[in-house]
């Protein structure tokens, strides 16, 4: 069965786009990640990480060309993460790698402002009591 032309450029834009998707969770999963987890953890979270890829790629796929799943799919699939990674890994590492830092400090911050109210509350009780 013949596609139309739209169909065809639809499906190779969407399987190169799919590359670059599996492209940016692996610099996020590596950001995650981190070197100090023993063998048997490290196969786990790749294990989970290449199924979550897989279901990513195939709801975006199912979403955009009805997961039309064939062997050029993979290899545009393959060319998208090539492409990604050696052209914008770097630079979107860093960025997501500052984003996460900032969204950790301030995290890190309220954590601090809270609980510190929390205390000074709980102290009060504490010496009314008395």
């Amino acid at each position: 069965m013949l596609l139309p032309m739209y169909m065809q450029f639809k499906i190779i834009l969407f399987g190169l786009l799919s590359g670059i998707i599996i492209g940016m969770l692996y610099d996020v999963y590596r950001i995650i990640r981190g070197d100090n987890l023993p063998i048997v953890f490290k196969f786990c979270e790749d294990i989970l990480f290449w199924i979550l890829c897989s279901i990513i790629v195939f709801t975006f796929l199912l979403y955009n060309n009805y997961a039309i799943m064939g062997t050029y799919i993979y290899v545009l699939l393959l060319v998208g993460v090539i492409i990604y990674l050696k052209f914008f890994s770097k630079t979107i590492f860093n960025l997501e790698r500052t984003i996460g830092n900032s969204i950790m400090k301030s995290v890190r911050i309220a954590y601090k402002n809270i609980s510190y109210v929390i205390r000074l509350l709980l102290y009060k009780n504490k010496s009314e009591k008395k």
